[in-house]
């Protein structure tokens, strides 16, 4: 399963940089060499024509008996659709032949759409995250909620892997301050490193702010968004993965409300996982704090009382957060072959296919 996932991974990029070619755009460093490729080939198929012309007048070599056909039987005159398997052959030596030149595309910006979404992840490192809370399926780590809520953030990264998206993923850590540990970037794998580093134990022992200051988080993770001049365009989300033991109501003079409004003014939808062992939904007193705050940005609250809530809440976060996003991107001699280099594939394939299983292209003349 995991190698038809990347295979359907690599037609999805290849058929985005497809929708993205413009062909005035395109530089061929190596058209000489295609060119010479070509050359060679017509020469070869050439060489072979000649040489079978010259065997065919040997005696029993290529002759075929057969019956006597009657005068009157006519020609038919759709005998040359027999040969319609040689179009897409043809078709896709073309596209063989440029994507030989090996195209380019020099210094650019071009704005492009994919699937996926801009996801900030916060991760509470604060002192109370020592609370106990048993994991399976999520790894057994310490057997602490701090080590389930890396754990899951993992887990859910992977899971955006495994999928058709290309986010865009930043990593924020907070307690009492919040910090970006990751900006924004479409690099899973470093996302993930930077995960595995919070997680260490004696890295998160060192930790400076052991207390709890959610709004402080959602505040910086919103100028961050704002950083990146993302905050009023579409497909911005923010997973917050917390014990949710705050009750302080203001920051900076700013309550709860006011700082979550410009989620909700920006619709940056918030969904809350918020883990304690034994406790649902309103379990704990903040949750009456957070659950009706988070809910107004159009996102959602889960009373993690187990591993299994958090594996549910995940998912349903992947469901609701499907979508596109606008980027501009910069580019520099990006090589643009691979869509070229399918299409000659996907033309050939359709060649041999139609040769092979449709018997009225196999028909004797």
């Amino acid at each position: 399963m995991g190698r038809l996932a990347d295979v359907f991974g690599w037609l999805g990029d290849a058929f985005t940089e497809w929708r993205n070619v413009r062909l005035g755009a395109l530089q061929f460093p190596h058209q000489n060499t295609a060119r010479l490729t070509l050359v060679l080939l017509i020469g070869l198929s050439l060489t072979l024509i000649v040489v079978r012309l010259a065997l065919g007048g040997q005696p029993g070599r290529s002759r075929v008996a057969l019956p006597r056909i009657l005068p009157w039987v006519r020609r038919s005159p759709l005998a040359f659709v027999r040969h319609a398997p040689l179009v897409p052959f043809l078709i896709g030596l073309a596209f063989f032949a440029v994507a030989l030149a090996d195209p380019v595309t020099t210094l650019r910006r071009e704005e492009v759409s994919y699937p996926g979404r801009r996801i900030g992840l916060l991760i509470d490192a604060s002192s109370s995250m020592m609370a106990p809370f048993s994991t399976t399926r999520l790894g057994t780590g310490g057997g602490i909620a701090f080590s389930a809520n890396v754990a899951a953030a993992e887990y859910f990264l992977r899971l955006r892997m495994r999928g058709k998206y290309h986010d865009l993923i930043a990593l924020i850590e907070f307690g009492n301050e919040a910090y970006v540990v990751t900006p924004f970037t479409s690099d899973y794998e470093n996302v993930l490193l930077s995960v595995s580093l919070i997680g260490d134990v004696n890295e998160w022992g060192q930790f400076p702010d052991q207390g709890t200051i959610i709004a402080q988080a959602i505040e910086q993770s919103v100028d961050l968004f704002k950083a990146f001049d993302f905050l009023h365009a579409a497909g911005n989300v923010l997973v917050i993965f917390s014990d949710g033991q705050d009750t302080q109501v203001k920051v900076h003079g700013r309550t709860v409300s006011e700082i979550l409004e410009g989620a909700v003014e920006t619709k940056i939808p918030v969904y809350f996982i918020r883990t304690v062992a034994g406790a649902e939904a309103g379990g704990i007193i903040p949750d009456d704090i957070w659950k009706p705050a988070v809910e107004r940005t159009g996102g959602k609250f889960y009373g993690a009382a187990n591993e299994t809530v958090i594996l549910n809440a995940i998912h349903d976060i992947d469901r609701l957060s499907a979508g596109r996003i606008e980027v501009k991107r910069y580019t520099v001699q990006e090589p643009r072959f691979q869509a070229f280099a399918m299409a000659a594939v996907g033309f050939w394939t359709l060649a041999l296919l139609l040769q092979l299983i449709v018997p009225y292209f196999r028909r004797f003349p």
